[in-house]
């Protein structure tokens, strides 16, 4: 299958979705990743363009770890709102990779950034098959069921600190390694982050937010969660490919 992880800004896929993509490429999956933002936000002494170029380039890097095709970003930090000009951009990238899979961000988040691309999201993937909306570049549009997941958000909660349960849980403790070292190819966030919370804060938050995750399900050491977007509008019927494609790896609980 093709999958597209569509994060927000360089590094928000390493951090909730990293360990996900790493399995489905063993399992055999093609892989698409696309950050909507640019990351020229993310510094408190470079200029904008020139840290544009590192995030770029650390992001490709990631891409590049795990085998996935990199999209280019097409919008500054906290530009991300939820309009024409980047549904357009976006329902182009994914009429050109037809995914059957589309990871996106949550829709509850601590930050408005993450839920415009969450929202952005869901909108381009519905108007994937609609010839009368314009895309940029024009791209064809396409029919194919796509299944929407949308991952946890950066801490676990949302803006008012209400905790969000996911619907379903991935057991990533065997590509820990593997995502940490994703991770860590966004070494511009670890000398920043170095300044205030100490070396290689990220990759620890990282690993305690994914721990966290596993405690939740209480199946999984590691884990990293995700919620099932209502399939109307993007498949015939309630399709779970995640669960089809990794098996064992992939726990839902009875009562969710």
């Amino acid at each position: 299958m093709i999958v597209l992880a569509l994060g927000c800004h360089p590094d928000d896929i390493e951090f909730m979705m990293g360990g996900t993509l790493i399995l489905l490429k063993k399992k055999g999956n093609s892989l698409h990743y696309m950050n909507i933002a640019n990351g020229s936000c993310g510094t408190q002494t470079q200029s904008r363009d020139d840290f544009i170029k590192i995030r770029r380039e650390e992001g490709k890097s990631a891409a590049s770890l795990i085998g996935a095709i990199f999209h280019e970003s097409i919008t500054d930090d906290l530009d991300v709102f939820y309009t024409h000009k980047l549904i357009r951009k976006v329902a182009a990238t994914i009429r050109q990779v037809q995914p059957d899979i589309l990871l996106a961000m949550s829709m509850e988040d601590y930050m408005e950034d993450h839920m415009n691309a969450a929202k952005i999201a869901v909108t381009a993937a519905f108007i994937r098959g609609v010839p009368n909306y314009n895309t940029d570049p024009p791209t064809p549009p396409y029919i194919k069921d796509i299944a929407l997941y949308h991952a946890l958000p950066y801490g676990l909660k949302d803006m008012m600190r209400k905790k969000i349960y996911p619907e379903s849980y991935v057991d990533v403790g065997s590509v820990m390694d593997k995502k940490t070292e994703m991770l860590a190819k966004h070494k511009s966030q670890k000398n920043w982050l170095h300044k205030s919370q100490g070396l290689d804060s990220y990759l620890i938050t990282m690993a305690d937010m994914t721990k966290e995750v596993g405690f939740m399900s209480g199946k999984f050491k590691f884990s990293e969660g995700w919620r099932r977007h209502n399939h109307l509008g993007y498949s015939s019927t309630d399709i779970d490919p995640l669960k089809d494609i990794l098996g064992d790896l992939y726990f839902k609980p009875l009562l969710t």
